[in-house]
């Protein structure tokens, strides 16, 4: 059996380690062979291959980033894009194919698969964690850990200056990674996409903090949304997936406590330091096993199944059960995190 092997959508800490896995067991233990589609869905397009063998894999455990390249390209929103994808596929006697990727990529894997006879197997990866049908994905543990380094570094400058510095981190239309990280770097308040929140109260809770003689941390996720106000977008464009670019609450909201305290306020956006370097060992260690387990699915024909961290089990749920909604942070959750606002 030949096996195909893609990742698509941002780069995520830990998508080497499961290459590594996929291949070496691959080889190893069933004697398949490897190809690689370079750029994600593009390359599977395009027809741009890598040979993935035991040599190619070595020494990628460690490392960030992914060897194949990545890529936004949605096939679907191509009139041909299903027939060229076919095509390639038999070009290079690709039997199966395993996806690597987020929402996007493992939506378009569920189509092919449900719809058109694609033989396909998804690995859940995303710093988000806003898959549903796994606890955990791989590359969020790496991001909370970069964000939360970075806040306990913004406490001693805040507090030499007395000022308030506002962290804007990732996570798009879910609060995992300002949630994770707030809680973890002692933020004086944590902002999320499914809360609205009240400028007004930001900004009690900022004075507060002062009055306690602290500078106060403000950790808000980029799709975080003001009351009665809209969300606040980098520039109006859209990826072939239709997703706006967010990204600027931070210093819309720096503004606000600024005009509203008195009290200078600064922002540190984290960006893509968050998806970057060398992933965490939980990241290793689920990514590992998320590629061993995907290769059984392979070995089993268990098409259209996704690999889940369900505890501490790996376990096969369904493509579409998996990308059929998001995963995102439920109001009790963030209760827990109110005691320490303010």
């Amino acid at each position: 059996m030949r096996v195909g092997v893609l990742t698509g959508g941002g780069d995520c800490p830990g998508l080497n380690a499961v290459m590594r896995a996929v291949v070496r067991k691959g080889v190893g233990r069933y004697g398949y062979d490897f190809t690689g589609f370079r750029d994600g869905w593009r390359g599977l397009l395009e027809g741009e291959t890598v040979r993935l063998d035991v040599a190619a894999v070595r020494g990628m455990l460690p490392r960030g980033g992914t060897l194949l390249g990545s890529s936004r390209t949605n096939p679907f929103s191509q009139g041909d894009g299903v027939r060229r994808i076919r095509e390639n596929l038999a070009k290079y006697e690709v039997d199966a194919l395993i996806a690597i990727g987020g929402e996007d990529t493992l939506g378009v894997a569920a189509r092919l698969t449900d719809e058109y006879g694609v033989r396909c197997v998804g690995v859940p990866k995303t710093i988000d964690n806003d898959l549903s049908a796994t606890d955990y994905t791989f590359g969020f543990n790496t991001a909370v850990t970069v964000a939360t380094e970075a806040i306990d570094r913004l406490h001693t400058t805040a507090e030499s200056h007395m000022r308030v510095l506002v962290v804007e981190v990732m996570g798009r239309h879910a609060g995992w990674i300002a949630l994770h990280s707030g809680l973890a770097g002692g933020a004086n308040c944590i902002l999320i996409p499914e809360q609205r929140f009240d400028v007004d109260e930001v900004c009690s809770w900022v004075t507060s903090r002062f009055r306690a003689s602290y500078a106060p941390i403000v950790v808000v996720a980029e799709g975080a949304m003001p009351k009665g106000g809209e969300m606040v977008l980098k520039d109006g464009s859209t990826d072939s997936f239709g997703h706006v670019r967010l990204s600027g609450v931070g210093e819309w909201l720096a503004k606000e406590i600024e005009s509203r305290t008195g009290k200078e306020a600064r922002t540190t956006v984290l960006g893509h330091v968050q998806r970057g370097g060398t992933p965490t060992a939980y990241d290793r260690w689920l990514a590992t096993r998320f590629g061993l387990h995907a290769i059984d699915a392979v070995r089993d024909e268990d098409w259209g199944s996704m690999v889940a961290l369900r505890g501490t089990d790996i376990v096969r749920v369904p493509l579409s059960q998996a990308t059929e909604k998001l995963k995102t942070v439920a109001p009790e959750l963030y209760e827990e995190a109110g005691v320490f606002f303010g």
